[in-house]
């Protein structure tokens, strides 16, 4: 063992002085004393620990020189003996002469340490060095004399257990080991042979006396630790004698005790005991004889279920199968004559489910396919009751699946049935022959319209009937919801009442002496206890039964009350029922209720499949009358309808969709797709007509002033009163008056030409379209945009590019048709905003970006114009260019060429002021004005001829006073500003 392991206890505790451990090889007067402080001088470090010490280490560095192998340092070079003096200027004559005088100054970053920083702590450990101190001194004096005599004895122990083997001191030592035995024993140090010879015996005899020493060994130590122990084994001793005097006193109290309790047991508790045993007895037979009823009743549930099976009284057979199922599991367990009932009752159940579901298969294929002229919606009310409420408590929550197909098939046969109707009344087709998609399509449209409207009227009919019926279904089954939520609050709140009232009445018995206390009182081997406390819980479940039995009741009668009908057979069966089940216990009827009918997620998802079957059933009418329409549609026979005829059907199919949202409470979309795609094939259908009408009518318009007809007057009219569309009926009147020049729009006068009048009544009928038919609003209005881009860009073809020459047979583009155009197109530039507002009353706020398109028509009509004005400028500018190209400044005055010029510009003038307005027309003799101007200056300029009041510039003069005059003489054109003093170069 090692030297810390024999160390003295003292030198090991934490609490005691600090002590250096001692050498081995010191004596007991070298030993340091207890109050000895650690070395803490540094050790000479070495290349594992540069942390101890910055300088060099003499192992590692001893090769390579470093400044520490320096001999001379600052102090030794100053006073060098070898010099005669000191030299004064080693400092200054590098850093200055001030450096050896010049103070050090304090660092700003080190504080200014002083004994005042150490007074608190010095407060705060004075009272325990003092206590070290006084410590210091009592150990020196009381234990240093001890401590040494227990060291050499551990030390002396220590060196003579260490002679032992470690092999024994081992915890897996065993000799049956081999490896173990022939350790100990070397037997290897014996003879093979089976003699024995002197130096055998010698080993052996040696082998022994060391075992033998090693065996003394061991026992000296242990009796030197019992010696050191041996207080502690008397303490144990001494303890153990007392403990055994307590025991046998023990014993004796416990032997009195047991011949009390005997002479109590034989006083006082036999008789008590006798009485109970003798009312348990009676409880026991009061009890047999009430199982003897319950078992009566229970024998007669199967003929009572017959009996209201026979009824249809599904929810009251359900109801005493469920509860006779309870009593069996809970009162009659075990019970032999009845071991095969509840099988029966089971398979009775499994017998009503099917009886249930083929009953409401039954009520909805009687339901549905009843005709349509019947007053009643809702089919034998209760009937339909008892079965969904009976079925809801079987969980076939599936029920609506069946009548979602009846449903379908019924949808198709509507269909079927109004068709075969309509074709017996026609005859012209034969229904035998003829294939019943194509019969519709034998049909008129008017024919087929009726057809339609009566399979819409029909469809009506039976979304109502269908939600009514499935209104009724979903109040029951919200009915049964509420209850179960209702029940539950109850059982709640009668729990936190019953464990109330359970508070109430333990405190009351705590109050009285304890019931039970006084109950065990009664016996000490135990033999009746469990079947008292077994009395007192029968006592109160038979009250808790009884109530909740007069519960149960009352929830049966209402139930039945609700699903009986009215038949004195049914009347008696309840009955019958009533007093059958009275006469079972139903403390778990309620728990077994709430069990049996579904959750409340499930009712919950049962309602709402319900309201999504009154969806489907509007998406089923909707496509069925979907294939009517695509049926009638397959031949194109809906895309060449008229705009009335597409308008009415429109209008019928929208009433319909309305219809059946407003029933269903849900926006359907199969329907109106179809009508919608539909009024695409007619919308392009439509466009195409009036834009092949268009076309056709430009490229025979001659361009030419036509007369407005009074009919075209009043559509413009109506448009500046706000009514824009066409009129039912024409005026009265209209054919007798007589057609206009002109074409009035508010208060102004346009001169149109007759494809324009025919335009105005197209876009009136596009703007019609889209009050009847709403749904296209978006395509109208790109079909619209289209239209009047064809008339903006094929009447610039045929007028400003010369198209009608070869197209109508026109000699030449006058300029009046040039006027007539321009004036048609300020017309129709007129009516853009006003078509515009119509289609954005229209429109959704996100289709608003649609409306763009009438801004790009409005500046495509706008350039146009404006090309037209600039194309007659460029008439008139290119005559004044030929006619002043001749021009000579000689009498007579006015000359020629100034004469034909003012004879052009009249012509120009009376061709355009009938057509143009006044302001256009000054607007535009302005600008031919100003091209006089420049052709003039330019053959002045190229004659010569110059403002010097000379003879020549007074001829010129004289003409442009006579052109001044001719011009100003035009109608509408006395305040033209002519400004002909812009004819001369100005002076530089």
């Amino acid at each position: 063992m090692s030297s810390n392991q024999g160390s003295s206890p003292l030198s090991q505790s934490s609490d005691g002085p600090f002590r250096k451990p001692r050498a081995p090889a010191m004596g007991p007067r070298h030993c340091q004393t207890p109050h000895s402080l650690p070395d803490v001088c540094p050790k000479e470090p070495t290349g594992e620990g540069r942390a101890l010490c910055d300088g060099p280490s003499v192992v590692v560095d001893q090769h390579r020189w470093t400044v520490y192998n320096s001999q001379v340092n600052l102090p030794a070079a100053l006073n060098d003996p070898r010099l005669a003096k000191r030299e004064s200027d080693f400092f200054t004559k590098t850093w200055g002469l001030d450096f050896t005088e010049t103070e050090v100054m304090p660092s700003f970053y080190l504080p200014n340490i002083s004994r005042e920083h150490f007074s608190s702590y010095l407060q705060e450990t004075a009272q325990r060095e003092k206590v070290h101190e006084r410590c210091k001194n009592i150990c020196q004096s009381k234990d240093d004399l001890s401590m040494l005599t227990i060291t050499n004895n551990h030390d002396k122990a220590r060196a003579e257990l260490e002679q032992v083997p470690k092999i024994f001191m081992k915890p897996e030592f065993m000799l049956n080991d081999p490896a173990t035995f022939n350790a100990v024993l070397p037997w290897s140090h014996f003879s093979v042979a089976g003699g024995k010879n002197s130096r055998d015996v010698a080993s052996s005899r040696l082998l022994q006396e060391k075992l033998s020493h090693y065996l003394d060994v061991v026992e000296v130590s242990i009796a030197r630790q019992i010696s050191l122990r041996s207080e502690a084994f008397f303490h144990a001793m001494s303890s153990q004698h007392e403990l055994q005097d307590r025991l046998r006193g023990t014993a004796d109290a416990v032997a009195k005790l047991r011949a009390r309790t005997a002479a109590i047991d034989r006083i006082m508790c036999r008789g008590p005991l006798r009485a109970l045993r003798d009312a348990l007895t009676r409880n026991n037979c009061v009890k047999l004889h009430n199982k003897l009823k319950l078992m009566a009743a229970v024998h007669q549930t199967q003929p009572t279920v017959q009996l209201l099976l026979s009824t249809s009284e599904f929810v009251g057979a359900l109801e005493l199968i469920a509860t006779t199922k309870e009593v069996l599991q809970q009162e009659l367990q075990g019970v032999h004559s009845f071991r095969h009932l509840g099988s029966q009752l089971c398979e009775m159940e499994r017998l009503i489910d099917k009886m249930m579901v083929a009953d409401f298969s039954t009520y909805v294929q009687s339901d549905l396919s009843r005709p349509f002229e019947e007053d009643s919606q809702i089919l034998e009310k209760d009937r339909l009751q008892s079965l969904v409420f009976g079925l809801l408590r079987q969980r076939k929550l599936d029920f609506l699946d069946i009548y979602s197909e009846e449903m379908v098939r019924v949808a198709k046969s509507v269909v079927r049935q109004c068709v075969v109707k309509s074709v017996s009344q026609i005859s012209e087709i034969d229904a035998d022959t003829v294939r019943f998609h194509e019969q519709m399509r034998l049909m008129t449209f008017p024919q087929w319209f009726d057809l339609l409207l009566d399979i819409f009227e029909h469809f009506i009919l039976f979304l109502k009937r269908i939600k009514a019926t499935l209104g009724v279904i979903r109040s029951v089954v919200l009915e049964v919801l509420d209850s179960s939520q209702r029940s539950r609050l109850a059982d709640v709140s009668s729990a936190t009442n019953h464990s109330d009232g359970r508070t109430n009445e333990e405190e009351e018995e705590e109050e009285s002496g304890g019931g039970e206390a006084e109950l065990a009182y009664l016996t000490h081997e135990g033999l009746f206890i469990s079947d008292a406390l077994t009395l007192n819980e029968e006592e109160q479940h038979s009250h808790t039964s009884a109530h909740v039995q007069t519960r149960e009741q009352t929830h049966t009668d209402a139930c039945g009350s609700d699903s009986a009908s009215a038949t004195t057979e049914s009347s008696s069966s309840r009955e019958h029922n009533s007093n059958t089940t009275s006469s079972l216990p139903t403390g778990g009827a309620t728990a077994t209720g709430e069990d049996v009918m579904p959750s409340d997620l499930e009712l919950g998802r049962v309602a709402n499949n319900a309201q999504e079957l009154l969806y489907t059933a509007s998406d089923v009418s909707q496509d069925r009358c979907v294939k009517v329409l695509m049926t009638r549609a397959k031949d194109g026979s809906l895309e060449r309808l008229s705009s009335s005829e597409f308008v009415c059907l429109s209008q019928a199919v929208e009433s319909f969709v309305s219809d059946t949202d407003e029933l269903c409470g849900r926006r359907s979309v199969s329907l109106r797709g179809a009508l919608q795609s539909q009024a695409n094939r007619f919308v392009q259908r439509f466009h195409e007509e009036r834009k092949n009408k268009l076309s056709l009518l430009l490229d025979n318009e001659r361009w030419k002033q036509a007369e407005v007809p009074a009919e075209f007057q009043d559509l413009v009219d109506s448009i500046a009163d706000g009514r824009i569309t066409l009129p039912e009926h024409k005026h009265t009147g209209s054919e007798d008056r007589k057609p206009g020049e002109f074409l009035c729009v508010d208060g102004q006068k346009y001169a149109v030409v007759g494809t324009v009048l025919l335009l105005i009544r197209m876009f009136l009928e596009y703007c019609q379209c889209v009050n009847d038919i709403p749904s296209i609003t978006t395509d109208i209005l790109t079909r619209l945009a289209d239209l009047l881009k064809l008339f903006n860009s094929r009447s610039c073809q045929l007028v400003l590019g010369a198209g009608a020459l070869q197209v109508v047979g026109l000699k030449t583009i006058t300029t009046r048709n040039l006027a007539l155009v321009s004036r048609c197109l300020q017309l129709l530039v007129h009516f853009i905003p006003v078509i515009r507002a119509h289609f954005e009353s229209r429109l959704q706020p996100r289709q608003y970006s649609i409306l763009r398109h009438f801004g790009h028509i409005t500046k495509d009509y706008n350039d146009h114009i404006a090309e037209i004005s600039a194309k007659l400028v460029a008439i008139m500018d290119s005559m004044f260019e030929k006619a002043l190209s001749k021009y000579e400044v000689k009498a007579p005055m006015p000359s020629v060429c100034l004469r034909n010029v003012c004879k052009q510009m009249a012509k120009m003038h009376e061709a355009i002021n009938e057509l143009l307005p006044e302001e256009q027309t000054q607007m535009l003799f302005h600008r031919i004005n100003a091209s006089f101007k420049l052709n003039l200056k330019r053959q002045l300029a190229r004659l010569g001829v110059i403002n010097d009041g000379g003879p020549q510039y007074g001829l010129v003069m004289l003409d442009v006073a006579f052109y001044s005059e001719s011009v100003l003489a035009l109608r509408s054109l006395e305040r033209l500003d002519l400004n002909m003093l812009e004819i001369w170069e100005q002076k530089r």
